[in-house]
């Protein structure tokens, strides 16, 4: 045999180990394990060492088939032995097959003669027994493995593949369109009848033999999806902390939704899920596209405790849940009055490539708040697939028992559904905040386990006790400085009339030192650093080498309620269509007051015009930033008032030209 490098012969095997002697007549004693796992063991003389039975492979087999392989079975052992095979104890060997008396020359000549086949056949099934037992004898026509596209031309075949390629991102269409696409594509490569077509029937089994599991006649999404799935393994995705890998992404929630105007909408909504702990650490609706605003500020959100709210049960306290409320107080007594929710402080969070994620402001939130952004590859989702899974269940197991639920398909969606529509973005967001806290929070999860028990699940907020108990808590506190942070950049010059940004312009006493000088900031060739909200551009916010600098829009008091960056471009649109200037801001400032006018006394004319002011007033609502000044004086003032008596306030309203013109009767 072959071994280390040369050929050897056994001299003697004794238990497990094999005595070997070399061609140079050197002699070696080596164990059998270890000679038969070397690379270059290989037995020389034409023999091959037995192997196990493929019993798996037998199962497989057509009864016939195994039937016929062991009728040989029981020749050969009769050939090798002299009794075939099951034979009663005692029995005698036949003459012909006398072990003592006939040579096994004669005896595979005498089965030859009985069988009537030829000796080399019975020599052949004898080999082939022992080298591979029961399976060597089966019939190989029968385990033959054909081509699933039989006998069809290579070209064809080859034709077919790529246009069965090219319907993964088209429209879902039936066996005849493609076999009509594939009959041309053949005839354009090779010319017409030079390539030999099949029958019709043989055609439709060839076409199903090639898409077999790749979804081209059923549902698009299901072939994209097919399509896109990576090649490699799947490996799940895991963390051994509360925040080591945060997954975030936002998607249009399967509910109708009502504006203030009685429009019913599907709203937008954006979630952080924590790997380790399954924990949804903040969820924002909006009532429109979701903006890189939204996104930061839902890191904000995050790192902030769930206050509770009036009306919510008192089982939703943290104090009355698993979490170490105790623990977690003594570090951040903000968790006193606290909701069951963990605060989970990201160090890695992963995004998809949506342009409110890469955006600036949302990388420049997580850079100041110490966060690492991790991108998925293009066109994967599967690199965040516990998000997207999340996104499954709150459809699952909160938007279909809310009114006007939508279905996750056109195909799933009820008759008249914009007419159930009975919640409005701010009612859902606490309705969702409540539902995380008892139907998500404190619910078994299926990817969390126990690991002494494997079998039993255990919720978010049980990992994230068992998990903190080992990783500790940090906490991390925002002040109304950090808000401005978070908020969008756009680079301006400060001149004599003030800041503009698009078309609008914003001023303050303030600003005076600053005009027309230099920022500092050579990269930006001197311009100085503007926050703005989207949601409220009545002002903006300009860094100064003294501190923040708020400035007003100077056409502000033209305007009788409050606006959004989408309500101005839409202001702009009218105005344009109206023959007016739309690069003139008093111009533009007085259709953006008819438009908020009209949107408060009745619905306007147009449908875009009433869902351009319905989701202004309900964006107005939903966004609540925190004050920008906050400060330690106040906050002690307003512990020196809470034990005297307060007296209601009357808030002033809104100054309205037209309203007080129409009280005075001259």
């Amino acid at each position: 045999m072959s071994f280390d490098g040369g050929e050897h012969q056994v001299v003697a095997v004794a238990g497990t180990s094999v005595r070997l002697r070399a061609q140079a007549g050197t002699e070696q004693v080596v164990l059998a394990s270890f000679l038969m796992a070397a690379p270059d063991f290989a037995v020389v003389d034409g023999t091959t060492l037995p192997g196990v039975e493929p019993f798996g492979l037998l199962d497989g087999l057509p009864e016939e088939v195994l039937v016929e392989a062991r009728d040989w079975e029981r020749h050969v052992v009769e050939v090798e032995s002299g009794l075939p095979l099951g034979a009663e104890p005692g029995a005698a060997a036949r003459p012909e097959y006398d072990p003592v008396a006939r040579t096994v020359v004669q005896r595979t000549e005498a089965k030859a003669a009985e069988l009537g086949v030829g000796y080399r056949t019975v020599e052949r099934m004898r080999a082939r027994y022992a080298q591979q037992g029961l399976w060597g004898l089966v019939d190989r026509r029968a385990v033959r493995v054909r081509e699933v596209t039989g006998r069809a031309d290579a070209r064809l075949v080859a034709v077919a593949r790529q246009v069965i390629d090219a319907e993964t991102h088209v429209s879902t269409g039936t066996r005849g369109r493609l076999i009509r696409q594939v009959v041309k594509a053949v005839e354009d490569a090779y010319g017409p009848g030079v390539v030999p077509l099949p029958g019709r029937s043989t055609f439709y089994k060839l076409i199903d033999a090639l898409s077999t599991g790749r979804h081209t006649f059923g549902s698009a999404v299901t072939r994209r999806q097919t399509a896109n799935r990576p090649q490699g393994v799947f490996t799940p995705t895991f963390a051994g902390r509360p925040g080591e890998q945060v997954q975030i992404d936002s998607t249009p929630i399967d509910v109708m939704v009502l504006l203030e105007s009685g429009m019913p909408v599907r709203a937008d909504l954006t979630i952080a899920v924590d790997v380790a702990t399954r924990t949804i650490c903040a969820a924002v609706l909006r009532p429109v596209g979701t903006k890189a605003v939204d996104a930061a500020l839902l890191l904000a959100r995050m790192l902030v405790p769930e206050p509770m709210r009036p009306g919510w049960s008192a089982v939703l306290r943290m104090s009355a849940s698993r979490l170490p409320h105790a623990r977690l107080v003594d570090v951040d007594a903000r968790m006193e009055l606290a909701a069951a929710k963990p605060v989970i402080v990201p160090d890695t969070i992963v995004i998809d490539g949506g342009r409110v994620f890469v955006s600036e402001t949302f990388t420049r939130a997580c850079a100041r708040l110490g966060i690492s952004v991790q991108n998925c590859r293009p066109g994967t989702p599967t690199d965040k697939g516990i998000v997207e899974a999340t996104f499954d269940a709150i459809n699952t197991l909160f938007c279909q028992h809310v009114a006007a639920y939508t279905g996750s398909n056109t195909t799933l969606r009820g008759d008249r559904v914009d007419a159930q529509a009975a919640w409005t973005v701010p009612d859902l967001q606490d309705l969702l905040d409540e539902w995380l806290l008892c139907g998500w929070q404190a619910r078994p999860h299926d990817a969390l386990r126990d690991p002494y028990f494997p079998r039993r699940a255990i919720s978010p907020n049980d990992k994230y006790a068992a998990l903190v108990a080992a990783a500790g808590y940090l906490p991390l506190v925002l002040t109304g400085e950090d808000y401005l942070e978070l908020l969008p950049v756009a680079w301006r010059q400060i001149n004599d009339y003030g800041v503009r940004i698009d078309y609008r312009t914003y001023d303050s006493p303030e600003l005076g030192t600053w005009r027309r000088q230099h920022s500092g900031v050579t990269a930006r060739r001197g311009l100085w650093e503007v926050h703005y909200d989207p949601y409220d551009l009545s002002q903006v916010f300009v860094r100064t080498p003294h501190g923040w600098v708020t400035a007003a829009w100077t056409h502000l008091p033209m305007v009788s309620a409050p606006f959004a960056d989408f309500t101005w471009r839409h202001a702009r649109r009218l105005a344009a269509q109206a023959g007016r200037d739309d690069t003139n801001e008093t111009a533009v400032a007085r259709v953006l007051d008819e438009l908020l006018t009209r949107a408060q006394a009745g619905p306007p004319a147009d449908k875009a015009s009433a869902r351009v002011a319905a989701r202004t007033r309900v964006a107005a609502a939903a966004h609540r930033p925190p004050p920008v000044e906050e400060s330690e004086a106040q906050a002690d003032e307003d512990d020196e008032l809470d034990g005297q008596t307060s007296t209601t306030v009357v808030p002033m309203g809104i100054f309205d030209a037209r309203v007080e013109a129409e009280r005075w009767p001259y």
